[in-house]
């Protein structure tokens, strides 16, 4: 085929508004095969590498991110059902849930406030402007929650999306190999810990790891999601 005709072809399929989410699935499921192929190492995460195929996709075809977002908004209208989904594991391990009810408040009310004052304590002695530091604040929330948050504070809800999504790939990225090295074999601790750190991205790569793991994750996700919303305006107004 003609390069002339290749582009008529692309100009063609760009105005379907279909097109960018099939893009997007399409991305994924390769990443996704890819990670099946590495036996789900941490290095290998399918969100890291469809974030990182897209964009590219989107500056080689010089696509405005808002014609990409018209087509593939329908996988972010999804995260609130896939969030509500999380809670049939957690049902699943109620039992499990119960009797580690006093770990995990004891664990919530430590990690939350650290993951929140952690951050904003190293933006502030490096020197980071303020409306940087107030972004940072929820970046271990999910990101409806977080954007939710940030314009309560007055923060930039596009910039902590940015660090929300950086902190859940690294979390994502590191909690394995992290929780190996600290011998910590209990997935229930590992999962809580994955999912109050870095949110629904860690919460998946819980569930590709153990399903009790995923199940904590997503409790931890949405615990620290309603703690933080109540802390980060308190911390707001510790940095005016």
């Amino acid at each position: 085929m003609k390069p002339a005709s290749l582009f008529d072809l692309w100009v063609y399929l760009a105005a379907s508004p279909l097109l960018w989410l099939t893009v997007t699935i399409g991305i994924y499921l390769i990443a996704l095969q890819l990670a099946r192929l590495s036996r789900f190492n941490p290095l290998v995460n399918p969100v890291l590498i469809a974030i990182l195929a897209v964009a590219a996709l989107l500056i080689t075809t010089h696509t405005d991110y808002r014609v990409y977002f018209a087509g593939a908004q329908f996988v972010h209208f999804l995260l609130g059902p896939a969030t509500v989904a999380l809670g049939v594991p957690l049902y699943r391990n109620r039992a499990l849930v119960r009797r580690a009810a006093l770990p995990i408040a004891a664990s919530l009310l430590a990690g939350a406030p650290t993951a929140m004052l952690s951050a904003v304590w190293l933006a502030r002695w490096f020197g980071a402007p303020h409306d940087l530091t107030l972004a940072l604040a929820p970046k271990s929330v999910t990101a409806g929650i977080a954007m939710g948050i940030a314009s309560q504070i007055g923060a930039d809800p596009t910039l902590t999306a940015v660090f929300v999504i950086t902190t859940g790939i690294i979390g994502a990225v590191a909690v394995t190999p992290l929780m190996n090295a600290l011998k910590i074999k209990d997935f229930a601790a590992r999962g809580f810990a994955a999912g109050l750190a870095s949110h629904g991205i860690g919460t998946a790569r819980a569930f590709q790891v153990n399903d009790v793991a995923g199940a904590f994750a997503g409790l931890a996700m949405a615990l620290n999601g309603l703690l933080s919303a109540l802390l980060a305006p308190l911390v707001a107004q510790l940095l005016r």
